[in-house]
């Protein structure tokens, strides 16, 4: 049976007043959900990626917790920030591999392309994460919108709740943040 979304909260709470035991209790109840999101990156990846999404879960796991200066209100907002969190391991690895080779002339990126792609390259990667930084100076509640929704799987509700916005917000937000990195890869929004 899936863990309710209270209990995870409070686990949360326990384990920002310093509980330790709550640590334990709540990997247990949020790594499935943590490693969909891994492997929902993952597919994303080309096949022969080194970085394994058990891994990549683990990873951004232990980041999370180490992060100690946070402070999730509720399950949504704590799979929001392992969301970004591991976007930001997957970029990082694409610099560093990016950064093995010789540097490429930017590329046009169409976001539609990008998002249906099943293993996007890693320098389309970073033109994405670059055009998600500036989306943020931009508006920042969008750009943190696309990085729950695109690369978290939250839903509109899930997203609003995080972002305390409504639904029909959230779905503005949205289509705006897509039209705006549509124009930043060159393309006009459908």
């Amino acid at each position: 049976m899936a863990p309710s979304a209270g209990e995870i909260t409070r686990l949360l709470a326990a384990l920002k007043r310093g509980d330790r035991n709550a640590e334990s209790n709540l990997i247990d109840l949020v790594y499935p959900d943590l490693h969909a999101i891994a492997q929902h990156y993952m597919r994303r990846e080309r096949p022969d990626h080194t970085l394994q999404p058990t891994a990549l879960c683990h990873e951004a796991y232990l980041r999370l917790m180490q992060d100690h200066a946070l402070d999730w209100h509720s399950r949504a907002h704590f799979f929001a920030a392992a969301s970004v969190v591991m976007r930001r391991i997957l970029v990082d690895y694409a610099r560093q591999r990016a950064a093995a080779k010789r540097p490429a002339a930017k590329q046009r990126v169409v976001l539609d392309d990008f998002m249906a792609w099943d293993s996007p390259r890693f320098d389309q990667l970073l033109v994405l994460d670059e055009a998600l930084t500036k989306l943020a100076d931009w508006d920042n509640r969008r750009a943190r919108l696309v990085e729950m929704m695109y690369f978290g799987g939250l839903t509109e509700e899930e997203a609003g709740a995080v972002l305390g916005v409504s639904v029909r917000t959230v779905k503005r937000d949205w289509s705006a943040a897509r039209a705006w990195l549509q124009a930043q890869f060159g393309r006009s929004p459908a």
